[in-house]
C-alpha cells in the first residue's frame, strides 16, 4: 500500500507502503534499508522500482545517511547515501529526494510556486529538536515561500501505539509546558505519544495552512508498512539496524 497527499501533485510524490518490491521473508518486500541484512541486489531493484514511478532512474535519487539529528542539507544533484543529514532542499527538477522511515514521520513539502521541495526524517528526536524548522528555513533559503509551502505528514506509529516514558516526555516538557497534551498516561510508567498530532501543530504553529496528516499507523498496519517496533517485539530484528524500511519521495 502506498500513501498521496491530496495537497501535493499526485504524481510528484507518494509515501511508499512495504508492499511492491521484490525483498522476500521478513523484508517483504519493497525494504530500502541498505543497512538491513536484505539481499543488496533485491534491494538496489526496489530503488529501481521507486524511482521508475517517477519516471526516473536510481541516478536520479538523493538518498541520505539518516539518524535522529535537526541537520538539513540543500543539493543541487543527486547523491547516493553519501550526506549525512535527516533533512533535504532541492530546487531541482531531476532530482528525487526520498526519506526512509519505518515507524518515524516521513513528512514531505513543496512550494510549487516557486519551485522548491522539501523532505524531512521526522522521528520524535529529530521533530522535538527541530528537523522541520530546518528544512523549511532551507527551502527559503532557495526561494520559497511559507504561506505557499504545502506539507505532508505520511504514515508513521500513531499515538495508540506510540508508548513512551518519562525520559522522552520530559525533553518535550522542556521545550515547552504545552507539549504535554501530546502525551496521554498508559501506565504508571508510560505515556502515549501523538507524533503525528506534534508535527501537524508545528507545521500550522510556523505559519504553513496547507497541511495534511495520513493518520496512518505503521505499528499496527501489519501487512501494509514496515514497523520497528513492531519487528522488536515480534523477535525478528537479529542485529542492529536489520529491519525493512519504506520509502517516501517528492521531486519538482
Amino acid at each position: 500500500m502506498s500513501w498521496k497527499a491530496s495537497n501535493l501533485i499526485a504524481d510528484q510524490h507518494c509515501f511508499f507502503g512495504s508492499e511492491g518490491g521484490v525483498s522476500t521473508g521478513k523484508y517483504a518486500t519493497l525494504n530500502t534499508n541498505l543497512s538491513s541484512r536484505d539481499d543488496k541486489a533485491d534491494m538496489y531493484k526496489n530503488f529501481d522500482i521507486i524511482a521508475a514511478t517517477f519516471g526516473m532512474t536510481r541516478g536520479n535519487m538523493f538518498t541520505i545517511r539518516q539518524g535522529v539529528s535537526d541537520v538539513a542539507v540543500i543539493t543541487d544533484k543527486p547523491s547516493w547515501f553519501e550526506v549525512y543529514a535527516d533533512g533535504i532542499v532541492t530546487d531541482n527538477p531531476d532530482i528525487l529526494l526520498g526519506i526512509k522511515t519505518a515507524d518515524c514521520a516521513p513528512v514531505l513539502l513543496a512550494d510549487y510556486k516557486h519551485g522548491v521541495i522539501g523532505a524531512a526524517h521526522a522521528g520524535w528526536r529529530g521533530a522535538v529538536r527541530g528537523i522541520v524548522e530546518n528544512v523549511v528555513a532551507l527551502m527559503e533559503k532557495k526561494g520559497a515561500v511559507r504561506e505557499n509551502i504545502a506539507a505532508a505528514i505520511g504514515p508513521c506509529m500513531q499515538q495508540r501505539s506510540f508508548e513512551v516514558k518519562d525520559d522522552m516526555r520530559d525533553e518535550f516538557l522542556a521545550q515547552s509546558a504545552f507539549n504535554g497534551k501530546y502525551f496521554i498516561k498508559n501506565t504508571d510508567a508510560t505515556y502515549l505519544f501523538d507524533l503525528s498530532g506534534y508535527l501537524e501543530d508545528k507545521l500550522h504553529n510556523m505559519g504553513m495552512t496547507n497541511v495534511e496528516n495520513s493518520h496512518i499507523d505503521t505499528y499496527s498496519e501489519l501487512q501494509k508498512y514496515f514497523s520497528f517496533r513492531r519487528n522488536t517485539h515480534l523477535h525478528l530484528i537479529d542485529a542492529p539496524k536489520d529491519y525493512p524500511t519504506q520509502y517516501s519521495c517528492i521531486r519538482l
